[in-house]
């Protein structure tokens, strides 16, 4: 059954309502439909409002026994609103029917100032990505502002950051002990508001106090500081908690994260009783297309330990592997099989990286996530543990249950983690079992400056990759491909390094057909560079491509083909004193290239 939507659903009487900022669909790939399950789980009763529009909206379930709660939804709402350009997008896949203007810009404050206007006595909890990676001061884009905390913007009264599960039970625990909630206020995992006069109590327990709202808006080096310690203390093993003085002379206090869950916990999580669809409310607007991608898709594990200088995974869910059993993904699969629409075809299998199964090293187990160094990235760890070997004994599992075609892995595949792994035919399975045609990777650039900025691996790994992939499909007689996601005018790309990522993509023959801007979302390291022309891991200055006629010419040269980029092309390889590619294939026709350059079959190769 799905939980209750109307007020004849609940008997009059609901301990909480939950308002989401994505339509309602029971499936443990929305926030809403976990931590709802999760509530109803531990006794509570729990109702769900999905998008509110009119005051009216928010009064379709009765006024709950104990809190609101606002899911922040699956993307941050000016990311799900606005292209990189800063355009309004024309859909909206979490939405019915795939249109915009079923949810308001700053979604989770323009919800919890609506409850505090019409239900002033009752508490609410906000969470989900908007409200994890906005908990403190930020970079907000679209304004091109600093703002301050969403805890203290929006007026609520507890913010669960992260991934929410564990710091719901232990708030649910205290309830069930007749704790009033407004006496909840240390539990890992949240952040809360809190008077000057309690900071001193705080920091003498061992909080640090991070450059406030005031000093970053004025400072970009404390900017850049006050960022840096909110990403080294995301570890629940080793982090402090943090405070920071906001705008309106309240405090945040960041309590320490949340323990990570254990497999068993993880499992639970995914046996709730998901109807892992939408609700019915929305068959007549032709259901909600983002479970598309889903349905059949299965989730593997959580956190990613690749810390991508763009990526907010690593502020939200952590560099911790938090994994689900094999028995669970493949009773999960088995379920799958057994749904009226299903064709034989898994359509993934992952987490943020399908391949990092297990935790990074042997250290992170009892002493967290180190501070100072990435476990992999532009440079790996020497304590990095590379091991395929559960990795490969899930995928054969799940490839023999009866019923199963294909598993695909389609998402999140870290090819230099495959590249240092000397022992493992790990990349033969995949090309032989799980994939069809393609395989996705993301090298994002190959000019080293570049992905050393994003903390990625040196182009070298990559092509060695290329490579293997190549030979290892010429050997097993599969003619497949690889499809490189890259992104332009990142921080520390120039002109020239597009030029030469043109000039390398003309060596292979190949132009995407989408190109991702770089796009500054909120509590990433990237964006901090962005807003501060500082890397925070350093503090020395960065190199950013702003101006909107450079951010063009970048991304022209990535489809240096399209005939509405010739321009610009011409233009990049004018600035860089370089010929075009199509003039230099003009040239050699006419012999006025050297007979040197005029022999070479695969002229443009980066040398």
């Amino acid at each position: 059954m799905f939980l209750p939507v109307s007020w004849e659903e609940t008997e009059g009487y609901l301990d909480f309502v939950l308002i989401a900022s994505d339509a309602y669909v029971d499936h443990p790939t929305y926030g809403h439909a976990v931590i709802a399950r999760v509530v109803e789980s531990r006794g509570f009763k729990i109702g769900i409002i999905p998008q509110p529009i009119t005051d009216d909206d928010y009064r379709v379930l009765p006024t709950p026994n104990i809190a609101y709660m606002v899911s922040g939804g699956v993307v941050d709402s000016m990311v799900n609103n606005y292209t990189v350009s800063k355009n309004k997008r024309k859909g909206d896949v979490y939405s019915p029917p795939s249109k915009q203007g079923k949810r308001p810009d700053r979604q989770v404050t323009v919800y919890t100032k609506t409850l505090k206007r019409l239900f002033p006595e009752i508490p609410v909890i906000i969470g989900g990505v908007e409200s994890s990676l906005r908990r403190f001061a930020h970079y907000d884009y679209w304004s091109d502002s600093v703002m301050q905390s969403i805890l203290t913007e929006s007026g609520a009264d507890m913010l669960v950051y992260g991934m929410g599960e564990r710091p719901t039970w232990d708030i649910l625990d205290r309830l069930s002990k007749h704790i009033p909630f407004h006496k909840i206020r240390d539990v890992r995992g949240t952040c809360v508001a809190i008077n000057g006069d309690e900071v001193e109590s705080f920091r003498q327990k061992g909080a640090i106090i991070i450059p406030s709202f005031e000093e970053v808006t004025k400072d970009k080096m404390k900017y850049a500081k006050a960022f840096r310690l909110q990403e080294i203390n995301t570890d629940a093993f080793n982090a402090d908690a943090l405070i920071q003085k906001q705008a309106n002379g309240k405090y945040v206090l960041q309590n320490k994260p949340a323990f990570p869950l254990s497999e068993e916990e993880m499992d639970e999580i995914y046996a709730l009783p998901y109807e892992r669809t939408w609700h019915p409310m929305y068959d007549e607007e032709g259901g909600i297309k983002s479970i598309e991608e889903v349905k059949f898709s299965v989730t593997s594990h959580r956190g990613c330990y690749g810390s991508c200088s763009f990526c907010s995974i690593n502020y939200h869910q952590g560099r911790r592997i938090q994994k689900r059993s094999d028995k669970s993904i493949i009773d999960e699969i088995t379920m799958l099989t057994k749904d009226k629409d299903f064709k034989g075809y898994i359509n993934d299998l992952s987490g943020p990286s399908a391949n990092f199964r297990e935790p990074a090293c042997e250290k992170q187990i009892e002493h967290g996530v180190c501070k100072d160094r990435y476990c992999i990235g532009y440079t790996p760890c020497k304590n990095l543990k590379v091991d395929h070997t559960g990795f490969l004994k899930l995928l054969e599992k799940a490839r023999s249950v009866p019923g199963v075609k294909k598993v695909f892995i389609r998402s999140g595949i870290r090819y230099d983690y495959i590249v240092y792994d000397k022992n493992s035919n790990v990349l033969e399975t995949l090309c032989r079992h799980h994939i069809s045609g393609q395989l996705k990777v993301a090298p994002e650039h190959m000019s080293d400056r570049v992905l050393k900025a994003m903390n990625k691996p040196s182009f070298s790994v990559y092509k060695t990759f290329a490579d293997k992939y190549k030979a290892i499909n010429t050997a097993i007689g599969k003619k497949q491909f690889i499809v490189p996601y890259l992104i332009s005018s990142h921080p520390e790309s120039r002109v020239e390094d597009a030029v030469k990522l043109t000039e390398y993509l003309k060596s292979i023959h190949y132009m995407p057909e989408q190109v991702q801007d770089f796009y500054p979302t909120p509590s990433t390291r990237a964006t901090c560079m962005y807003y501060t022309g500082i890397d925070p891991d350093t503090l020395q200055e960065v190199y950013v491509p702003k101006s909107p006629k450079e951010k063009a010419m970048q991304r022209a040269l990535l489809q240096y083909r399209l005939p509405k980029n010739a321009e610009l092309v011409k233009e990049a390889y004018s600035l860089c004193k370089k010929d075009t590619p199509q003039t230099k294939k003009t040239a050699q026709k006419k012999g006025k290239v050297s007979n040197k350059v005029a022999k070479n079959k695969k002229y443009g190769k980066i040398k």
